[in-house]
């Protein structure tokens, strides 16, 4: 079994959830909750997915905060732009990502 230096998971593991990234159908949507203070929602996210290792990677892209709640993850602000970008460099398919 080989072991990526990288991420320290086996090479086997991480073409598979390459292969679940291109099959995902992702919705990004704006929520406004207290005081007008805007949410960027990111969801559709199915099992084979570190959900918290791409919110990870959003939040630092984006500079921004934000959590995981019910298999969605939500960016403080309004970053619907930016989202299919960084989605799309961490290796999800720019079709299956919709607003």
């Amino acid at each position: 079994m080989e072991i990526d230096p990288k991420t320290g998971l086996p090479v086997e593991a991480i073409a598979w959830e390459d292969l679940a990234k291109s099959e995902q159908k992702i919705k990004v949507s704006l929520d406004t909750r207290r005081y007008g203070k805007k949410i960027t929602i990111v969801s559709g996210f199915d099992k084979g997915i570190d959900i918290k290792a791409t919110a990870k990677q959003l939040k630092a892209e984006l500079a921004c905060g934000g959590t995981v709640k019910d298999g969605n993850i939500e960016l403080q602000g309004d970053h619907r732009k930016k989202v299919r970008e960084v989605l799309v460099k961490v290796g999800f398919d720019e079709d299956s990502i919709s607003e």
